[in-house]
């Protein structure tokens, strides 16, 4: 069958056509500031000091956004430190550019002038596990401050990081989630503080996959990931491709050291830069300088691995059905999409 043929399906024309609507994305990731008011084991962030680069003089900042504006750019993904600590640089952005946020829910991003960003309000685990790696010092409880900043808010999903020893938690947090108002997005533990046992990434995520999986089923209309991409992150298998630092789409490609990377024949994102706080400098890729690309769970990076290669899909119908989908729910979590239309089509989508 032909392309022409797999959109002869109503569903998948209504993907396809908003998806062509909304147009690409030239997108970077930013590192807001160098600060956060948590020091959560295995974040990327501090394992690799990645604080160690920033710029405090808001004429910098301000420079960057037209510098980026100027060069193309139409969104950004806005990481930290800990975004919320520099609301106003937020709202910057956002009153420039497509954009998304991550926070770990301590600070609430109030509703009016901020009416329809995306947030990914970050948790690890049920109240234990959450405490025990994201507030180890204080055993604060993240999770019911997050729930309590974000109930009934739906700009507000919740970025559900778990190790392939926590499978068993998943169903009680989703559905705390779920009962709070909030939409799910998995998240898969990579162990960068080298913790072992329950998280370590090398025992797979197996179980973890199985566990999303029945989610899915359970709530198809509230979880943000279908079963396909559940795979291919857990596994790292996408076709002939085994997931790693060669194949990686999400490469800062005016980072020297990436040079030879872009000249192997894989696809990347021609575009794509992950700034570090002083808004100047370049890091490798999204997540990491130097780590194990073998560690790497980011769902954004495979969100992209994905959607890159639609060549690829193009065997079946089921295949261009699995591209297009994961393809839409990265539109639809970000809001380049009608929302609310949107949501309204997410059941019909994981039942594909």
């Amino acid at each position: 069958m032909s392309l022409k043929e797999y959109l002869s399906d109503p569903l998948l024309n209504t993907l396809y056509r908003q998806i062509r609507q909304a147009g690409p994305v030239r997108s970077i990731s930013v590192d807001l500031t160098h600060k956060c008011n948590l020091r959560c084991k295995g974040c990327y962030y501090f394992e690799e000091e990645m604080d160690s680069y920033r710029a405090e003089e808001e004429e910098t900042f301000d420079a960057f956004l037209d510098s980026e504006a100027q060069r193309g750019t139409n969104f950004m993904t806005i990481v930290g430190g800990e975004p919320t600590l520099v609301m106003h640089r937020i709202k910057k952005i956002y009153d420039r550019f497509k954009c998304s946020v991550a926070t770990n829910g301590l600070r609430r991003i109030p509703y009016e002038g901020f009416e329809n960003l995306p947030i990914g309000v970050a948790i690890w685990g049920d109240r234990e596990t959450d405490a025990a790696l994201r507030a180890p010092d204080e055993k604060k409880d993240l999770f019911s401050r997050a729930l309590k900043n974000y109930r009934d808010d739906e700009r507000a999903f919740f970025y559900y990081t778990v190790a392939p020893g926590t499978a068993h938690q998943i169903e009680r947090v989703v559905e705390e989630c779920i009962q709070n108002g909030n939409n799910v997005l998995f998240n898969y533990y990579s162990d960068l503080a080298g913790l072992g046992g329950v998280y370590d990434y090398r025992k797979g995520f197996d179980k973890v996959r199985r566990e999303i999986d029945r989610m899915i089923e359970r709530y198809p209309d509230r979880i943000l990931i279908n079963k396909y991409f559940n795979r291919v992150i857990s596994t790292g298998r996408l076709y002939d491709m085994q997931w790693g630092y060669e194949v990686c789409t999400n490469l800062s490609v005016n980072y020297e050291p990436n040079a030879e990377r872009l000249k192997n024949g894989f696809p990347y994102n021609p575009h794509f830069r992950a700034y570090f706080a002083d808004f100047q400098t370049v890091r490798r890729c999204c997540t990491g300088i130097h780590r194990d690309c073998d560690s790497c769970f980011d769902t954004w990076e495979h969100f992209s691995w994905i959607m890159i290669h639609l060549r690829k899909h193009l065997g079946s119908k089921q295949e261009f059905t699995n591209w297009l989908t994961t393809m839409y729910l990265f539109y639809l979590i970000n809001r380049l999409v009608d929302y609310r239309e949107g949501m309204k089509l997410l059941p019909e989508i994981q039942g594909r």
